[in-house]
């Protein structure tokens, strides 16, 4: 559509009335579709738009019309604007962050935990993370919000919030921060979960079989006893089975001796 004229059903209908162009060439020329012409031409499309000269515009030269209207397969061609628009060195505001409306009653929560367990960030570090403003972050470290006895902390990641790389992100950049200004970064008032690139590079070096679990530790006496022959040691053994069977048995023959006698 870059190549089409300002207002095309305008300059189509211009055409039409001013012109002998096929109804090709006029669709090709405005970005229609020729059928859509040829209603224009009917009355049956853009009643009551008014034609606009391409010419007067400086969107078409008048030898290109000529032109066209001698070679039925001639395509119109557009004339470039000569205007240079220059760039425009206002940077553009950046937006907030959205938040839907069934999360927004959770960022008090979210202040609450990065400022207990974050205090190295800053206000608008806060803000990109929760989406919230500053004065409600200025009265949750102020303790002066109506709501402030009913706020409990609640990682903005549980939440939803923001993501665990968005969060790992602003911690370092504070981190960053503090180094070059030569403080120390203050500690946390509770304990807080390990960034996830040091959880993956260390699960990475981590072999589970090197280590052996609870409950499974490995013995350095292999002549010990095992546990299957500490169990089955109160069992009799099949030699003894034989003979307990046998004097059963003959048990069993004399008193049918008994019992029968000759």
């Amino acid at each position: 559509m870059a190549n089409t004229p300002l207002m095309p059903k305008a300059t189509a209908v211009w055409l039409v009335e001013n012109t002998s162009l096929t109804f090709e060439q006029i669709a090709d020329f405005c970005g229609l579709h020729m059928l859509e012409v040829k209603g224009i031409a009917d009355d049956d499309v853009a009643q009551g738009i008014k034609g606009m000269d391409p010419i007067s515009s400086n969107q078409l030269k008048r030898g290109e019309i000529e032109r066209g209207q001698e070679d039925d397969k001639y395509k119109l061609r557009l004339q470039l604007s000569t205007v240079i628009i220059p760039k425009s060195k206002k940077k553009l505001r950046k937006r907030p962050k959205y938040v839907p409306v069934s999360k927004r009653q959770d960022r008090p929560n979210a202040i609450v935990w990065l400022v207990r367990n974050h205090p190295e960030l800053k206000d608008p570090q806060i803000i990109r993370l929760v989406g919230t403003t500053k004065p409600t972050i200025e009265k949750i470290k102020e303790r002066t919000h109506t709501n402030i006895a009913n706020f409990s902390p609640v990682d903005p990641v549980a939440l939803g919030l923001c993501t665990q790389s968005d969060l790992d992100n602003e911690v370092d950049m504070a981190a960053a921060r503090i180094k070059r200004e030569g403080g120390q970064m203050p500690k946390p008032a509770a304990d807080t979960l390990l960034p996830t690139s040091s959880t993956i590079a260390g699960a990475s070096n981590i072999n589970p079989f090197d280590t052996p679990q609870e409950g499974l530790e490995r013995t350095s006496d292999h002549n010990a006893p095992s546990e299957a022959d500490s169990v089955f040691a109160n069992f009799p053994s099949k030699q003894e089975d034989e003979s307990g069977e046998e004097d059963r048995d003959d048990e069993s023959t004399d008193h049918t001796d008994e019992d029968n006698p000759a």
